[in-house]
């Protein structure tokens, strides 16, 4: 009887209507896929912020949900290579809502990081 639940499901998903789900099935069909959390998180930072985001820098699912880095054009200046950009810190629930955000970096676009690999 060790085989009973697989057994009982694999009856619950031949028996099943066509086109019905499993729980499983549901919850995985009702979670947006990557693409939709990044593309979600820009439009709402953007709605939030006034500013539209230009990149995803980093992407990482967390235990609540989604962490991602986001740079957006904060200021544009001439050379565009002088223009203020932002990183900004967002946090989405596993929906991809975005549940809060702040600014974690400031710096101009043609300026590469001062950090430097084993810390020289």
């Amino acid at each position: 009887m060790s085989n009973t639940k697989s057994t009982s499901d694999s009856q619950t998903a031949r028996n099943s209507p066509r086109g019905t789900k499993t729980r499983t099935e549901k919850k995985v069909a009702d979670r947006p896929s990557p693409m939709e959390v990044l593309r979600n998180a820009r439009t709402q930072l953007a709605e939030l912020t006034g500013r539209s985001a230009e990149s995803v820098s980093s992407f990482e699912p967390t235990k609540d949900g989604w962490s991602l880095e986001v740079e957006v054009l904060e200021l544009a200046r001439v050379p565009d290579t002088m223009s203020l950009m932002a990183s900004y810190q967002v946090d989405l629930d596993p929906q991809g809502r975005l549940t809060g955000y702040r600014r974690v970096r400031r710096y101009e676009r043609g300026r590469a990081d001062s950090h430097r690999p084993g810390g020289r």
